[in-house]
């Protein structure tokens, strides 16, 4: 019986649509293409408390002075902890090998690095699955637009593509990877941890400002550098050794029965923990020890009457605070060419997050105000909504004081010479003629208003923007700062884009833009020195003799229109010798120099 004519028609438009799909497969195989299957998470065991005595953490990725704290304060909580090294060219490579393609290169850098060390770890005899029993790593998790918030995904595919397939990754943002499924979290935040890392933080930040204040003009070769690893000795031995406040070995006997009965444990953890906050920053051997420190580095010579041009480095988060190959030794690079970099603390950042935090609460209160209209008289939901977002205002605005003072006293403790935060409110409003502030992503408009505020206080010479390559945030604010450039035309900017190769053409970029930066600094510094009617060996002599003006730690005010070390020296010596009041700023203008 003859098949129906639809059904013959039918037939050979199957046979050429199974013909397509075989020889689609046949050309995909060909050109080394395989069906793409999405990205699972693998499983992991959590970290639990029982496993504190033989799991090492890793963690890294800062500067050597903040992962050096960073560890102490580990170690002093009970954590067996070590730094992964920073990260080099070979661990960039291994990041490409076994990462994905498309990611930036701080991605590349950080999760090879970490592959790397594991290899390292199986090279002295290590089994894979000892590794991943015994090791877990700690790191930053975020989200948005920048591609640091596929940062543990990518940690994940890199280990399992190694073949370290369940190494544990934890974030400190998410409460799943810290804590144990169930029974007690085998990283604990307890206020001991929580302020020895504030004070951790804050230490790394003001030294690390420090040491490149005073390494440009140190008098004996090396002398900074020698004093600087004697004094972060005495910073990690107070954070890992101190002994930890206990109310009930700390108060006195009779307090200790009071306390000690169970009605009263209430009020006993509250004291304890009140107890804990004091002695963390206002405890004798906390505060004898930065007073030790600020005497050591106090008593390098210095000579100020050097000139260098400064240089204030903005740019992403990684690439501006790593001092490796991630962004091409660029710290040590402008060292050596004469510039006093001007590096960028990490407390900057936290103090954006609670800006940015408050600014969007508050356009959050804006939306809800126009999509839900009350009537006159449900005067109790509106001011239900004014408590509910106050409440959040209030607590942020509380946040970002205490960040600040804490991070200030820290400066004051040290020397009182490093630089103080910047008020994120001024930032973003000189970037707001030019970048939104909530377009989000790497430090959005940090970029652009950083470039201003240090530009038109005159407080560097040349700003250098790190950044990885193809970083759109990076990319989105350097678009914008051609209109900045465009507008302040004294303006010295220039962005680099780091990447695992390139380090001579960027060096030499970087060499072209500090040539006009020391011209500038140059003209400034003869300008000043010729406005104090005196020679440069009159200021050395009376410095020669005054002991006083060759400790890293004088307070040297800072003069209106002026940016240099020198130029600022000069000035002051020259009221010194004059006779007027060194501890204020002399308003008088200082001739500036020709824009020519």
């Amino acid at each position: 019986m003859l098949e129906p004519l639809t059904t013959q028609i039918a037939k050979p438009e199957e046979e050429i649509a199974r013909q397509v799909q075989t020889e689609r497969a046949r050309l995909r195989r060909e050109a080394g293409l395989v069906q793409l299957r999405p990205f699972q998470r693998p499983k992991e065991n959590a970290f639990t408390a029982e496993e504190r005595d033989r799991v090492t953490i890793l963690f890294g990725g800062l500067t050597w002075k903040h992962e050096a704290v960073i560890r102490a304060v580990f170690q002093g909580c009970g954590y067996k902890c070590e730094i992964v090294p920073c990260p080099d060219v070979p661990a960039f490579q291994l990041g490409k090998e076994y990462g994905n393609n498309g990611q930036c290169n701080p991605t590349y850098f950080t999760v090879g690095n970490l592959v790397q060390y594991l290899q390292g770890l199986e090279a002295k005899g290590m089994q894979r699955e000892e590794i991943v029993k015994n090791y877990v790593f700690f790191t930053a998790g975020s989200c948005g637009p920048c591609r640091f918030g596929m940062y543990e995904a990518e940690y994940r595919y890199a280990l399992q593509n190694a073949g370290f397939d369940g190494f544990r990754v934890l974030l400190f943002q998410q409460q799943e990877g810290i804590k144990a499924a169930s029974g007690e979290p085998g990283l604990k935040f307890t206020v001991d941890f929580g302020m020895g890392m504030l004070n951790a933080l804050h230490l790394g930040d003001v030294m690390n400002d420090i040491v490149y204040q005073i390494r440009p003009y140190e008098v004996n070769r090396g002398e900074t550098d020698r004093a600087f690893t004697e004094t972060m000795d005495q910073l990690v031995t107070l954070l890992r050794d101190r002994k930890p406040f206990e109310i009930l070995e700390a108060a006195p006997s009779w307090a200790k029965q009071y306390l000690s009965r169970p009605e009263k444990k209430k009020l006993k953890n509250t004291l304890n923990t009140l107890g804990k906050i004091h002695e963390n920053l206002y405890g004798k051997a906390y505060l004898g020890t930065l007073e030790q420190v600020r005497d050591r580095l106090n008593s390098i010579d210095v000579d100020r009457t050097r000139v260098k041009p400064i240089v204030k480095i903005t740019g992403e988060f990684w690439a501006q605070t790593t001092e490796g190959d991630g962004n091409f030794h660029m710290f040590e690079f402008l060292e050596r060419e004469g510039a006093q970099v001007l590096v960028e603390p990490i407390a900057t950042w936290v103090a954006y997050l609670l800006n940015q935090a408050k600014a969007i609460g508050m356009r959050k209160k804006d939306v809800e105000s126009h999509h839900n209209r009350f009537q006159t008289w449900e005067v109790h939901k509106l001011l239900e909504r004014e408590k509910r977002y106050g409440q959040k205002w209030l607590m942020l605005t509380f946040g970002e004081a205490m960040w600040a003072h804490f991070y200030h006293r820290v400066i004051d403790l040290l020397g009182g010479t490093t630089h103080r935060l910047v008020p994120q409110s001024e930032l973003a409003q000189l970037a707001e003629p030019f970048y939104n502030r909530f377009a989000r992503g790497g430090e959005g408009h940090l970029e652009v208003g950083k470039n201003v505020y240090y530009t038109v206080n005159h407080l560097c010479h040349m700003v250098l923007a790190l950044k990885p390559f193809g970083c759109m945030p990076s990319s989105q604010s350097d678009g914008v700062q051609s209109a900045v450039i465009n507008k302040f035309k004294d303006m010295i900017f220039l962005p680099i884009e780091t990447s695992g190769e390139g380090e001579v053409n960027a060096h030499s970029r970087v060499q072209m833009a500090l040539g006009e930066a020391k011209a500038k600094a140059k003209m400034e510094f003869e300008t000043a020195l010729k406005s104090t009617g005196k020679r440069l060996e009159d200021i050395k002599e009376y410095v020669a003799d005054h002991s006083e003006l060759r400790r890293p730690f004088y307070h040297v005010p800072h003069r209106e229109g002026i940016a240099g070390t020198a130029a600022q020296f000069v000035l002051h010596v020259n009221d010194r010798i004059n006779g007027r009041n060194r501890f204020w700023p002399v308003r008088e203008s200082v001739p500036k120099p020709n824009a020519a």
